[in-house]
């Protein structure tokens, strides 16, 4: 029995949210908000260093817009919200690229501290992974003791290179610092995951659309 389709945000044509007195969809989000969920929400930015962080990133991308690399975004949010201890959590595979983010930390003011992926070096299977899965590799990522290393450190913002789909969100979850993702693995387009969707109506669209 097939559910029936809800309409989002993604469906909308108008992005018309960023402006006022405008039309609207009539499944859209806004039109049909809760007040009550916009009070939750705005009572949340004033929690501890949320109202701080929004502001710092606002500023972020006016400041920067079209203009500051990636690297440089992070750097220029950081000195914002005054973090000076910077945590990189790694994929082991990314190293290189680690070593030449902390590079360009140090030499900017920033204390960078990484901990890797497979710090620890316990086997897939001592947790219960199935043991198929060390075919490519039997040391198992280990993303919630990168984040209990980072928070002893007393790391100020942590930063994500490449860690794996989901081992990610376990990172982000545990993770006492506020998290920002400078790489975003994958292997088969050089990290560069927006190519699948550039090309999901050409070259991927076997792939990705099976059904068509």
């Amino acid at each position: 029995m097939e559910h029936e389709q809800r309409f989002s945000c993604v469906d909308c044509g108008t992005q018309n949210c960023k402006f006022k007195d405008r039309t609207y969809p009539e499944f859209c989000p806004t039109t049909h908000l809760d007040p009550g969920d916009w009070a939750w929400a705005v009572e949340r930015y004033d929690e501890g260093r949320n109202h701080d962080i929004m502001v710092a990133s606002a500023e972020v991308e006016y400041e920067g817009y079209c203009r500051l690399t990636r690297v440089e975004e992070i750097m220029t949010f950081a000195r914002k919200i005054h973090a000076r201890k910077i945590g990189i959590a790694n994929c082991i595979g990314l190293v290189r690229e680690a070593r030449i983010f902390a590079r360009i930390l140090r030499e900017n003011g920033f204390e960078p501290y990484s901990v890797i992926c497979k710090v620890a070096g316990k086997s897939k299977s001592e947790i219960g992974i199935p043991k198929e899965c060390e075919q490519i590799g039997a040391a198992m990522c280990n993303p919630i003791l990168q984040a209990r290393l980072l928070n002893r450190e007393g790391t100020d913002l942590n930063v994500v290179i490449g860690l794996c789909v989901g081992h990610d969100s376990l990172f982000y979850k545990y993770s006492e610092a506020y998290v920002t993702t400078l790489v975003t693995k994958d292997r088969v387009t050089g990290h560069n995951p927006v190519a699948a969707l550039y090309t999901a109506d050409s070259y991927y669209r076997k792939k990705l659309f099976p059904r068509k």
